[in-house]
């Protein structure tokens, strides 16, 4: 099979599938693994599929980072709602990491008036908001994701591996009941991983809009979540299937 078309197949199997793996491809088109790793890079570059561990996805299936200013007023109610029940499982004296994003800032503004927490974070709205609260806030340092507002980095990753929380309540871009929570790049999903790994407990903060969706780098599943909060605007089936996994509120 010419190269041209063989590319075309893979393409096709993309489309209908969402996702191919080099093993099944070669056995497929008849040519080495080796051959279809030359293929999908090819690909990738043309913008055609992403390449993943293993195989490839449709560009088109991934969620992708959204700017600050994009995602601070959409779902806004349901964020809120969230934040009210996710403030219920903070306790006086606690020492809690909040991830980057809307979510945990919605967390942050019911906190403010709060005196006796500190709270660890890598996003800068967040610790802006608190400027003028009696919360010890540590701001963790690093390299800022333009338009978003969150700080990765080594030296981030170096801080966080270096300490130990009550809490983490963590953000998501995308949440699935098979692919777990994802997110659009490998360094984020590693520093969220790290994050993690300093906590007792890790909560998941994450409207509805989330669900079913996947990014492009793992996470975690949701069985290594402490529990997992979302708005109400889920069905009682949908939420039946993501509490087999997780506790649900």
């Amino acid at each position: 099979m010419a190269a041209d078309k063989r590319r075309n197949r893979i393409i096709d199997e993309i489309n209908k599938y969402g996702k191919v793996e080099i093993d099944q491809l070669a056995s497929l088109l008849k040519v080495s693994p080796m051959t279809i790793r030359r293929d999908l890079a090819l690909l990738e570059t043309e913008g055609k599929l992403i390449r993943s561990f293993g195989g490839a996805v449709s560009p088109q299936l991934l969620v992708k980072e959204t700017p600050f200013r994009t995602k601070e007023t959409y779902q806004g109610e349901q964020k809120s709602r969230i934040a009210l029940k996710a403030i219920k499982h903070i306790k006086e004296g606690q020492t809690l990491l909040l991830d980057s994003g809307t979510t945990t800032l919605e967390l942050v503004r019911l906190l403010k008036d709060k005196e006796n927490l500190t709270i660890i974070t890598n996003d800068i709205k967040i610790a802006a908001e608190l400027i003028d609260s009696k919360i010890e806030v540590i701001m963790i340092g690093g390299h800022m994701q333009n338009d978003v507002g969150a700080v990765f980095g080594s030296q981030a990753a170096e801080f966080i591996e270096s300490i130990h929380v009550d809490t983490f309540f963590l953000g998501a871009h995308a949440v699935d009941l098979k692919a777990g929570i994802t997110s659009p790049s490998v360094d984020k999903s590693y520093f969220k991983k790290l994050m993690m790994k300093s906590a007792e407990n890790t909560w998941l903060l994450a409207d509805s809009s989330k669900l079913n969706k996947k990014a492009f780098s793992h996470v975690c599943d949701l069985s290594d979540l402490t529990g997992f909060i979302i708005d109400d605007d889920i069905s009682s089936e949908l939420k039946k299937q993501y509490s087999e996994s997780v506790r649900v509120l």
